[in-house]
């Protein structure tokens, strides 16, 4: 067997699910990466744990968590002539409080899908008459990227381009979290973003609030051995900072990555969809870079806008409740034609349980 395969392996997985069984105390734990909601869903280990221990969702998926007011300014800013909005394809359904980018696009509003911010580079390279804005969208997973396009487009003086930072970054998010939602007793902690930040931001968490965390890779055998390294913990009384996940994942994260996100940005208070504003949770641009903010170039600014009535999305992001809960949920609200952001994106809470969960 190959070594990567093991942690894929059905044997492994019931010896550690079989050694979970073993505690019987109630624990909460939440996963807050897109991905880690959809492998605990699609393995089924959400409907195998006890029930004495349960999985909720939190902010993980990045265009989720972007605001119905930034979805408004995207949508904004493709009405003003002569621009193109380039874009992550996930973002196109993402609604607006009256519609979203794609209706925009059906409308006739200049809107690219592309696989990157190099992409949307090229294309303002090879249309200066055009002003291209790319939406920044994600965590620290997808913010060193777009950094350094950004320091690309100022070395080549591609002064057509610019960004509409919606970037947000995960530390202060639960510290949110957990202070609005003491039951979560333990995280695991998302694997992407930590190659890039690394384990020493979460020791912040378990400092001010004694709650621990592992972080974990993507695998049947990454999750649940990060369960039972959380039910160890609780048992023991010892919460603590784990990384499960060391192929992948350094505690200092990586440095290379960071350096680009700390050059071209600054953090800064940020509206997250259900959470409100939560400070320094966002990346705007440093005074040097202030060129390529889209905000500032053309006069965008958000306006908070209430969600849909009757979505529940602001609470599944919180891990208040889960998304049958919600009473659009399978109903007036589904991946074809979805009412809020949950379940637009694949890796939304919404759209996973809807897919692999029980409606």
């Amino acid at each position: 067997m190959n070594w990567l395969d093991e942690f894929k392996s059905p044997e492994i997985s019931q010896k550690i699910l079989d050694q979970i069984k073993e505690f019987d105390f109630p624990y909460t734990f939440m996963e807050v990466c897109g991905t880690h909601t959809v492998s605990i869903l699609r393995s089924g280990i959400k409907f195998l744990l006890p029930k004495n221990i349960k999985h909720i969702s939190g902010p993980g998926c990045p265009v989720c968590v972007t605001s119905q007011g930034d979805c408004d300014l995207a949508i904004l800013a493709a009405s003003i002539p002569n621009i193109c909005i380039t874009t992550f394809g996930d973002m196109l359904k993402v609604p607006g409080s009256k519609s979203n980018l794609a209706q925009a696009r059906s409308e006739g509003k200049h809107v690219e899908v592309v696989y990157g911010p190099l992409d949307a580079l090229k294309y303002a390279a090879e249309h200066p008459e055009t002003e291209v804005i790319f939406l920044g969208i994600g965590f620290e997973t997808t913010a060193p990227t777009i950094a350094a396009t950004i320091k690309k487009a100022k070395e080549q003086n591609i002064d057509n381009f610019s960004v509409l930072s919606f970037h947000k970054v995960v530390p202060p998010a639960l510290d949110a979290l957990l202070s609005t939602n003491p039951k979560i007793d333990g995280f695991i902690y998302p694997g992407h973003v930590s190659t890039v930040i690394g384990t020493k931001p979460y020791r912040g968490i378990l400092k001010k609030f004694n709650k621990g965390g592992v972080v974990a890779g993507f695998d049947p055998v990454d999750i649940l051995s990060a369960i039972l390294e959380l039910l160890k913990m609780q048992k023991d009384n010892q919460p603590k900072v784990v990384n499960n996940y060391s192929r992948a994942v350094k505690d200092e994260g990586n440095v290379n990555a960071m350096n680009f996100i700390n050059e071209v940005f600054v953090t800064e208070d940020a509206e997250w969809r259900g959470m409100g504003t939560i400070p320094n949770s966002g990346l705007g641009f440093r005074d040097e870079y202030k060129k390529f903010c889209a905000k500032t170039k053309f006069n965008l600014k958000s306006k908070k806008s209430p969600d849909p009535p009757g979505c529940r999305c602001g609470e599944v992001l919180q891990g208040l409740i889960e998304p049958y809960e919600c009473p659009l949920f399978g109903k007036a609200c589904t991946p074809i034609r979805p009412v809020g952001p949950c379940m637009v994106s694949t890796e939304g809470s919404c759209a996973a349980h809807y897919k692999y969960g029980k409606i």
